[in-house]
């Protein structure tokens, strides 16, 4: 009985955003049930949400390990290009597939490097980056978009954003499979615990025998293969890469994170959080549509939303004396 008690304290804050969660989708039932009654709305989305999910996970990581990536939604946009350009060259999606990850991966560790090596804030390398990337794939690309219907009934395609069963999108499995991978390796493999360690204390973690330097520069190296799979993907369900991509989530991704739970402070961390906090995230905008009400309204409760979790983690910690 007491272990059955720790584990619900434990997950207290996941089980709260659970019943949030369940009651909005209630109230968005009530205000607009021709709507939230049918079963598109929810397949609307797993298409939609997983792409800000997969970021989210990443992005859990990077706060856990007490830094912060302002870079990644640009990142989302580069590979993206990079994949177009690696398949325009080669004729092979394998290899755009893998230049694309590659080249979120050669991101995250140069945000790694200059944050570790040099020490400079990773607020302020991952805002130069977010900057930089930006600015390059528009001068590379010359603003213009890019056509992925070369995928139309290529195995990649269906394996990546095709439709099970007619109806169910893949990336929302994949979405699925990182989370339950990601929680694996955070909270039951060496590599998770030496995350949190450097996020809680990285004089502690030093004393320890962690390599600090190394643990941190792998979760940016982390952050940016996941913005990247989360550009490939959305190029792919599109079949078109725009310069602008990525634009839209930072905010969202942020939301996610910090409504799942992992707090800011670094050290403490969530990916069921993260996952529960992207659906809860991506639904509000639909919903408050739906619902009568300006979408004006979505920005104003994202922001209401980030600023009580954000309140709800630094009391918690206040009141366990960290």
């Amino acid at each position: 009985m007491l272990k059955a008690n720790i584990d619900l304290r434990k997950y207290k804050m996941q089980i709260g955003l659970t019943l949030i969660f369940a009651l909005v989708i209630l109230l968005f039932i009530i205000t607009s049930p021709e709507v939230f009654l049918r079963p598109s709305i929810y397949l609307a989305y797993l298409t939609t949400i997983p792409f800000i999910g997969i970021m989210g996970l990443g992005l859990t990581f990077v706060l856990a390990s007490g830094e912060i990536d302002l870079s990644f939604a640009s990142v989302m946009a580069f590979a993206g290009y990079v994949c177009a350009v690696m398949v325009d060259l080669t004729g092979s999606v394998t290899v755009g597939i893998i230049g694309g990850l590659l080249s979120g991966a050669v991101i995250g560790a140069l945000n790694g490097l200059f944050i570790r090596k040099i020490g400079i804030p990773s607020i302020v390398v991952t805002l130069g980056m977010m900057f930089l990337i930006r600015g390059a794939v528009n001068l590379l690309s010359g603003g213009l978009g890019r056509s992925f219907t070369f995928l139309i009934g290529t195995p990649w395609h269906s394996i990546l954003v095709g439709k099970i069963g007619g109806r169910f999108p893949a990336h929302a499995l994949w979405f699925l499979g990182l989370a339950v991978v990601l929680w694996f390796i955070l909270f039951r493999h060496r590599f998770g615990n030496h995350v949190l360690f450097s996020g809680d204390n990285e004089g502690a973690a030093q004393m320890m025998g962690i390599n600090v330097d190394w643990v941190k520069i792998k979760v940016f190296i982390l952050m940016g293969v996941l913005a990247a799979f989360a550009g490939i993907i959305d190029s792919f369900r599109l079949l078109k890469w725009w310069p602008t991509m990525g634009e839209g989530f930072l905010l969202t991704t942020f939301a996610s994170v910090f409504v799942g739970g992992t707090s800011m402070f670094g050290g403490e961390a969530t990916i069921l959080g993260t996952f529960i906090g992207a659906y809860l995230i991506g639904s509000l905008e639909a919903g408050i549509v739906a619902a009568g009400l300006s979408g004006f309204w979505t920005r104003f409760i994202y922001g209401f939303l980030i600023l009580v979790a954000v309140t709800i983690h630094t009391v918690l910690r206040k009141g366990r004396g960290v």
